[in-house]
């Protein structure tokens, strides 16, 4: 069975082109986790940065309505990219989506109804010029579908197919939380890794970003993960024992790879 794609909305229009500009920090993957956040928000190079990327799933967690008002202290700086967990938030208030699971249910509540409007207002994707690297097409997911996963272990068919349907010679994405930097066939595809619930070999307490301009440097900001994990069970989060298993103890980067790429297109 073909998976069901989400791309752009309906007259959404073409992706907004951006710069040129000298850097961009790229964050993906928050789940409003304000701790996490917070650190890589007073990164020196996050600070500097021209704009500040979003690649989407920034508020699907335990402090969403804190998440977006740091975000929004950015101002014009922050450029903000639909993924699919902020869709399926604008889907739930709105009606357009029955609730699977506790948390589900409990999600849409979290926000107020203008958080969920700014939210239905995220791009698919967005274009930025950045020095040293020309146009770089950021997503969530994949220029076909928010909901596609893209990993380090992508075959170059698949990728191939993708790039269908963009002609930036460097794509950037998250979903798959994992960070990786790869080049397959002339296309650069990049993925910063998750702020907020990342899929990694390293230690707890990891927020993962990247920096793009003149090149792409992954970077990592260390965090206080207690104090997360107390966040999530102070506001009654109904998946904080799942959430402080993945904080504590993630899928490797080698199983996430596997399991995605037998998915390939997961919401």
């Amino acid at each position: 069975m073909e998976p069901v794609l989400h791309g752009p909305r309906d007259g959404e229009g073409p992706a907004p082109r951006l710069g040129p500009v000298g850097q961009i920090a790229v964050l993906s993957d928050v789940h409003a986790n304000v701790p996490a956040l917070t650190a890589v928000l007073d990164e020196p190079d996050v600070r500097a940065a021209d704009f500040v990327v979003f690649c989407g799933d920034l508020t699907w967690g335990p402090e969403p309505q804190r998440t977006v008002e740091l975000v929004q202290r950015l101002g014009d700086r922050a450029v903000l990219v639909r993924g699919n967990a902020d869709r399926a938030v604008v889907e739930l208030a709105g009606g357009r989506r029955a609730a699977q699971t506790p948390r589900d249910a409990w999600m849409p509540g979290r926000h107020s109804g203008e958080v969920v409007d700014w939210l239905a207002g995220f791009h698919f994707t967005v274009v930025v010029d950045v020095a040293g690297l020309g146009p770089v097409r950021c997503c969530h997911g994949s220029p076909r579908s928010d909901t596609e996963i893209l990993t380090p272990g992508t075959p170059a068919q698949r990728l191939a197919e993708v790039r269908l349907r963009f002609a930036e010679p460097t794509l950037v994405s998250g979903h798959s939380h994992v960070q990786f930097d790869r080049t397959v066939d002339g296309l650069r595809s990049v993925n910063p890794g998750s702020v907020g619930l990342p899929y990694h070999d390293g230690e707890p307490g990891t927020a993962y970003w990247a920096l793009l301009g003149p090149d792409v440097r992954l970077r990592r900001t260390r965090y206080d993960v207690a104090a997360a994990i107390e966040r999530c069970h102070a506001v009654g989060d109904p998946a904080a024992e799942r959430i402080a298993g993945l904080l504590t103890a993630p899928p490797t980067v080698a199983e996430l790879i596997t399991h995605a790429e037998a998915l390939r297109f997961s919401d």
